[in-house]
């Protein structure tokens, strides 16, 4: 079993903080879970992860707990917790679901999206955009979640805010595979989707975003499977560089 990576400087910045609550150590766990930082398999110690992610092992262990009751990790009794693998059936159930949740919400939020929302849709539509154009490609998992949450907020219903924000975290992990080719095709569809939005047109919306979860899920199933680099010491190194969500 390959060892847990060192994180650079630059990788921890963001996380060096001691009084780090466990719910933001859980997402730094999960969101180098799903870029690949640590491999479907792969043992994750309390003692390494506090070291790496500048905390105590309290938070770390509350972390672990909750990363399992979401699917993200595993234990083994006397073995420890590894990172849990996520299978094609479970994929195709996960696409299937959003393909039925996300037209929902976009239909409703075309009448119920504020002026606000709307504005937050575009700006992270423009940012999307420009990091595809300038290569920044660690920028869109990020701001491509954060496009279909606000997407959710817009509909009103905060049980559907709830299940999209979750169903959004395992889409990005299905999604961790995908190519970047998609990118630009993606962010585009985004755009048709904030116009629909701000004409009111419900019909549209739906549809605008059950093509793109289809265009998506096409891009997923049709995907090349390239084996991941490996560095010197044996460690698969994809992961946050070159990697795109396809929606």
């Amino acid at each position: 079993m390959p060892p847990l990576p060192q994180r650079t400087e630059d990788d921890v910045d963001s996380t060096r903080n001691p009084r780090m609550t466990k719910q933001q150590v859980c997402r730094a766990i999960r969101d180098d879970i799903i870029h690949g930082l640590y491999a479907p398999g792969q043992r994750l110690t309390e003692d390494t992860l506090a070291e790496s992610y500048g905390v105590s092992r309290v938070p770390v262990r509350e972390a672990l707990r909750t990363l399992e009751a979401e699917g993200f990790a595993y234990s083994r009794p006397y073995a420890g917790t590894f990172v849990a693998e996520l299978t094609e059936d479970e994929a195709a159930d996960l696409l299937e679901i959003r393909a039925l949740l996300e037209p929902m919400c976009a239909s409703r939020a075309a009448h119920r999206r504020t002026p606000e929302q709307l504005g937050r849709l575009k700006e992270l539509t423009a940012l999307g955009q420009e990091s595809v154009r300038t290569g920044r490609l660690d920028d869109l998992t990020r701001l491509n979640s954060r496009f279909h949450e606000v997407l959710a907020e817009a509909s009103g219903s905060t049980l559907l805010t709830q299940l999209i924000t979750q169903l959004g975290w395992k889409i990005a992990w299905v999604y961790a595979v995908e190519l970047p080719r998609r990118a630009a095709d993606s962010w585009y569809e985004h755009e048709r989707i904030c116009d629909a939005l701000e004409a009111r047109d419900a019909d549209a919306a739906r549809r605008l975003v059950a093509e793109h979860i289809g265009h998506a899920t096409t891009a997923y199933r049709l995907r090349q499977r390239d084996p991941a680099p490996v560095d010197a010491a044996g460690t698969a190194t994809a992961g946050r560089a070159g990697t795109a969500p396809a929606g």
